[in-house]
């Protein structure tokens, strides 16, 4: 049985929803419920930030009857596959990668049709190839015949790499593909071993700045048409710019992607109030979210609703409606709200 569940009895002594608990005005609850939070493999930004996230939910712990452990895993396919087996309670997740799970798509890659929805949309992942500047490669159909990292084996980066690989004619089949993580792709960059890497995350992303730093390398421009088209077929990838200068060596503004933003998810049948709950607990605690990772910035009013092709979960949506951020509401209910007027992050 999902830990989620565990929470329903606790929330309704506790005072119900409306914020729950001692923060609502209600009593304090009679149990605390242990919550598991799926992050990925230490080293990386989902770990961190689902740590950060953990303590912000901790810090609001008693008056809503959870404990909240941030667990290590192997990123976001494993997060699914154990929120639907009611294993774990909320993960992060990249948006891409839900985004074909929910549909069981493509054809082998996933077992079933898994039942998950989202709470809120944070850090864009922007990522791009790089290679060496003198390397021969300056468009993405130039990676044919050559040797490609295209990130960490099992971590489900080809979710959103084939597709923007297809959209400019390139397929996994015409060049050789190699698997590493990003500070072993820098390495394989510096040393020869591979001709370009794909790159990225947070900006600005530490391992392009290494690669950069080491020698000159070239950022891949997108085609525009075919980053356009990418843009209107998938949900979750959504047109960025990198200003010049973020890197070394780049001048000139970079028109890149974010390929499938940071989410967290829950299973669809989680428990409404409790979704309703941490929603509000992580959205009202923002500024201690940011404290604590820059990635809290993305937890504004024009980010968290937005749409990467996932249903958000109702619990989510009864709490942004409330706060009339929740596409089509009223934002008069955010009267007050300097954040949400502004359309900025604390």
């Amino acid at each position: 049985m999902p830990l989620l569940g565990l929470l329903l009895g606790a929330s309704v002594l506790s005072g119900g929803c409306g914020g729950a608990g001692t923060e609502a005005g209600g009593g304090t609850p009679a149990a605390s419920a242990f919550l598991s939070l799926g992050t990925a493999p230490p080293g990386g930004a989902f770990f961190v930030v689902g740590g950060a996230l953990a303590e912000v939910l901790n810090e609001h712990g008693e008056a809503n009857g959870w404990q909240v452990t941030a667990e290590a895993t192997k990123g976001t396919r494993e997060n699914i596959r154990r929120l639907a087996r009611g294993e774990m309670d909320l993960a992060l997740a990249n948006a891409a990668i839900t985004y074909f799970a929910i549909r069981g798509e493509p054809a082998g890659e996933w077992d079933l049709t898994y039942e998950i929805r989202s709470v809120m949309t944070l850090a864009p992942n922007v990522a791009m190839f790089v290679t060496p500047r003198d390397g021969g490669v300056t468009r993405i159909p130039d990676l044919a015949g050559k040797r490609v990292v295209v990130g960490v084996a099992g971590a489900g980066f080809e979710f959103f790499v084939r597709p923007l690989l297809a959209a400019h004619g390139v397929g996994y089949d015409d060049f050789t593909p190699l698997y590493n993580t990003q500070a072993g792709a820098v390495d394989m960059l510096a040393d020869g071993s591979a001709a370009a890497a794909f790159l990225g995350g947070a900006v600005p992303t530490s391992s392009i700045t290494q690669a950069a730093a080491g020698r000159d390398v070239l950022l891949v421009p997108f085609d525009p048409e075919a980053r356009e088209r990418l843009i209107e077929e998938y949900p979750f990838f959504e047109p960025v710019e990198v200003p010049g200068g973020t890197y070394p060596g780049q001048d000139e503004p970079y028109a890149g992607l974010d390929v499938g933003s940071m989410h967290l998810i829950v299973a669809a049948d989680a428990d409404e109030d409790l979704v309703y709950r941490v929603a509000k607990t992580i959205y009202d605690s923002r500024a201690r979210v940011t404290e604590k990772h820059a990635a809290g910035r993305a937890i504004n009013p024009a980010n968290v609703v937005r749409d990467t092709g996932t249903p958000f979960h109702p619990g989510a949506i009864r709490f942004y409606s409330e706060i009339g951020i929740w596409p089509g509401e009223d934002a008069a209910a955010a009267e007050g709200d300097p954040a949400v007027e502004s359309g900025e992050s604390p």
